[in-house]
């Protein structure tokens, strides 16, 4: 029988964590940030950070328990049944595909600041073209090459940032971050909110765990470092753009902004660079895991066998991919993506909590004989999956009514979706 090729490596794992979760925001959001709560920032990024790692402990623990693709929905599908492990795969993919066509559009966007052409007309239609063609047809050559390609493209989005914070360090003003200003809990509770939509995507992680060497190790190894080293970047980006720049907030694109006092216009234009450079690196990371997320689903009968087909001869779920990338070109290019992004706060809270809840049933000696033993165990007891529950009920509590009734009718949507294909045979 056809399978996938296993070919990934920890650090492959890992630098598909770290792709997904720094995309373009880093250079965006510490103006923000600091316009909530000031100088209470950089704590702020780390108490985040902290609370991201609630959740990612839970992924590590069910991940230790499978080696298959599809992380949340195999989890959520052996603690919880079929319809809600098809609610969270079906969400998971949902938004990976907006997301594409969302950086898709960023691409554009930061080349526009060069080269003003890309941002409207044929030029733009070539360029969202030519990006999803490139980074499509390396995902169906193989996993291999696929790694290959975030890889470099990880490395390439944290060097200029690595240059920033060495650089930036030795010239920060000390007193911007001590003096700390009075807030509110409505102030903390929005930067709160937007640094917890900042850590997302390390839930993308196991999804090619049937691609990966030895998933059940090397999972929870990719979740942990990602949660880890992503806190370290963003801190230490906060420390500098704040420590740099005395009105922080009036900064529309700060660390380009802090990197020209730095560096001059060569700082400006190498951060401009990492930030093209790290939105393309975010959009071949979703490629990749939004299509494993939809062979998934059909690999388990949930959808088409179409999309379930592995390629002969490069082991991958090629149809999967170009799918996926279809769907997400299109909404890039009729800027449909813009109204799907309010059903991120929901997709976010669906998987997370699923999760997390499913790390506690697992747990009853039930499951004996259903999954196998974890081979990582979060510490605490319960404590850490429930407090995991509580910071995904957090983004439920500080979305929007519009991000919360567009998040319903997605999942509206894959309930019908669900009950169509349930009712007619499973063509696998």
């Amino acid at each position: 029988m056809l399978t996938l090729r296993r070919a990934l490596g920890r650090w492959d794992l890992t630098a598909i964590g770290i792709n997904q979760v720094i995309g373009g925001a880093i250079f965006l959001m510490p103006s923000q940030v600091a316009a909530e709560i000031g100088a209470w920032s950089p704590i702020a990024f780390v108490l985040m950070g902290l609370a991201s790692l609630t959740v990612a402990l839970c992924f590590a623990e069910a991940g230790s328990r499978f080696e298959s693709t599809g992380g949340p929905y195999l989890y959520t599908r052996a603690a919880f049944g079929r319809f809600v492990a098809f609610e969270v795969g079906w969400m998971q993919w949902f938004t990976r595909a907006a997301s594409q066509a969302s950086v898709m559009a960023g691409i554009a966007v930061a080349l526009g600041y060069y080269w003003q052409a890309v941002t409207a007309g044929w030029p733009r239609t070539l360029l969202l073209l030519g990006v999803t063609a490139a980074l499509t047809w390396v995902n169906v050559r193989g996993i291999r090459q696929s790694a290959w390609l975030v890889n470099a493209l990880t490395i390439g989005k944290l060097l200029p940032l690595a240059l920033f914070i060495v650089v930036g360090l030795r010239y920060v003003d000390g007193t911007a971050l001590t003096t700390l200003p009075a807030v509110t809990l409505g102030q903390f509770s929005a930067a709160a909110l937007l640094m917890i939509f900042v850590y997302g995507g390390y839930d993308v992680v196991p999804v090619p765990a049937g691609e990966a060497v030895d998933p059940r190790r090397h999972v929870p190894f990719a979740l942990v470092l990602t949660i880890l080293a992503v806190m370290g970047v963003m801190t230490l980006a906060q420390v500098v753009a704040q420590g740099l720049l005395p009105d922080l907030p009036a900064h529309s694109t700060p660390i380009a902004d802090a990197a020209a006092v730095l560096l001059g216009s060569i700082g400006a234009l190498l951060v401009g660079v990492g930030s093209v450079i790290s939105m393309t690196g975010n959009n071949a990371g979703q490629v990749l895991s939004g299509s494993r997320m939809l062979f998934a689903l059909a690999e388990h009968g949930e959808l088409p066998a179409f999309f379930g087909r592995i390629h002969p001869r490069f082991r991958t779920p090629a149809n999967a991919v170009i799918f996926t990338s279809v769907v997400a070109v299109v909404l890039a290019l009729t800027g449909s993506f813009a109204r799907l992004a309010v059903v991120s706060a929901l997709a976010r809270l669906v998987t997370y909590t699923g999760v997390s809840a499913a790390t506690l049933r697992l747990r009853s000696p039930r499951f004996v004989e259903v999954v196998k033993p974890a081979s990582f165990v979060a510490p605490l007891g319960p404590v850490v999956p429930t407090l995991a529950i509580v910071v995904s009920l957090a983004i439920a509590a500080g979305a929007t009514r519009e991000q919360l009734l567009g998040g319903l009718a997605a999942l509206a949507a894959g309930g019908v979706l669900y009950a169509t294909r349930s009712a007619v045979p499973v063509d696998r």
